[in-house]
């Protein structure tokens, strides 16, 4: 709660800019949590300090520069990068060599799953970039796809939280499940589609 509390100061004073510079370092893997600061993002704008629908699109912008940046870091640097300080604090080798076996196993799936995995984020991003399996347009889709389930619902959940910190407190500690929930369902979502246009096409066929 003080964390959330020195965000929602912070980002009252100086706006848009703010959020958008604390997303770009949660991206970096510095320990700022970034479900935390998009919570704070929104509430600012229930507070009225800002409009929740520029935050929302402000908010996916910073996420999505942070991965981005993340990505291009480990593509140009590769494995030399687990030579830096800061790096070598959230990517061990060890950890660099897991993740890399489980990107080449089990590929975008890892890049989507990822966004939804506040300890391994940034960890499985700087590993996609170094092995140079997927471009950055593919990436940025991926994670732009992962990004519009996990974004509105931490932003619009501090927008409508905003005078009641109790309620907001509570979700909060629900919304990680409450995430891999709304993910299940989008999922299942795409499944019946593909089924449905794969028997469309079968009737066709016949």
């Amino acid at each position: 709660m003080d964390l959330l509390e020195r965000l929602i100061t912070i980002f009252a004073e100086n706006g848009y800019v703010a959020v958008w510079i604390a997303l770009m370092i949660c991206g970096l893997g510095l320990p700022l949590p970034e479900d935390v600061t998009l919570v704070a993002g929104g509430v600012i704008a229930g507070l009225g300090y800002a409009n929740v629908h520029v935050m929302f699109a402000m908010c996916m912008v910073g996420v999505l520069l942070g991965d981005a940046t993340v990505f291009m870091l480990g593509h140009h640097y590769g494995a030399r990068m687990l030579k830096w300080r800061w790096v070598a604090r959230v990517l061990p080798p060890e950890r660099y060599e897991m993740v890399k076996h489980k990107f080449a196993r089990y590929g975008n799936r890892v890049l989507f799953v990822a966004r939804f995995l506040p300890g391994m984020r940034t960890t499985i991003y700087a590993t996609a970039g170094a092995t140079r399996q997927v471009s950055l347009l593919r990436f940025l889709l991926i994670d732009t796809l992962a990004a519009l389930i996990s974004v509105p619902v931490w932003v619009y959940l501090g927008y409508f939280g905003a005078d009641n910190h109790v309620w907001l407190m509570k979700w909060m500690h629900r919304g990680q499940n409450s995430l891999w929930l709304l993910v299940g369902l989008v999922l299942l979502c795409v499944l019946w589609l593909w089924w449905r246009h794969s028997r469309q096409r079968i009737s066709q066929d016949d």
